[in-house]
């Protein structure tokens, strides 16, 4: 994904769900396999820009995301504590939506699992929740596809976020209190979101 083509995804409304292929087979051949996808859950509509600019000033709302154009491509690693049901959902078709956008012919891999460590697993963890695969010619949910290539492509997204964690957590240790302004500024780095995200919106 060019440079252009990732700022033109931010501005891009997010689709419905039948933008997926097959939208009911979120969870199948997966670690929920059988529980039914909730898609009433899902933001449409808004812009990427507007949705992640949201959920970056979310101060303590148990979110913590790293969302940046790297190398090239899109990169997200999105932390949740629990089963945010909104955010999972709109943050699946926001990712859907990139396909369209991409120039590679090969299709891309949107991991979902939920893993106490926020770490990502081997490839044949049996905890995974669901995989969406994007691309030119649209999304689609699958099962039996092999991680391995994923897992790796993440790694660096994987260490941002953990050198956030660890940021984070040090502002918090050396001051009793933060502060708003604090937290913001250590979340909206440009090495953990990227400064397009916030250019309109504000």
């Amino acid at each position: 994904m060019s440079r252009a083509d990732f700022e033109r995804w931010l501005e891009t409304p997010a689709p419905e769900p039948s933008a997926i292929a097959n939208p009911a087979e979120m969870f199948t051949g997966w670690y929920w396999d059988g529980k039914v996808a909730d898609w009433e859950q899902a933001e449409v509509g808004d812009t990427p820009r507007e949705y992640f600019a949201d959920c970056f000033a979310q101060e303590g709302d148990g979110l913590t995301y790293i969302l940046t154009h790297r190398d090239g491509a899109l990169e997200a690693y999105l932390m949740h504590f629990g089963f945010c049901e909104s955010n999972i959902y709109t943050a699946l078709l926001m990712l859907a939506g990139a396909g369209q956008f991409t120039s590679d012919s090969a299709n891309s891999t949107v991991l979902f699992w939920a893993e106490t460590s926020c770490a990502l697993r081997e490839p044949n963890w049996n905890g995974w929740l669901s995989t969406l695969e994007v691309g030119v010619s649209g999304a689609r949910f699958v099962t039996n596809t092999d991680l391995a290539r994923t897992i790796s492509a993440l790694k660096p997204a994987e260490n941002q976020f953990f050198d956030l964690i660890g940021k984070l957590a040090g502002a918090y240790e050396s001051s009793t209190e933060v502060g708003e302004s604090g937290h913001l500024d250590i979340i909206r780095d440009p090495r953990y979101a990227d400064p397009a995200i916030f250019a309109a919106v504000e």
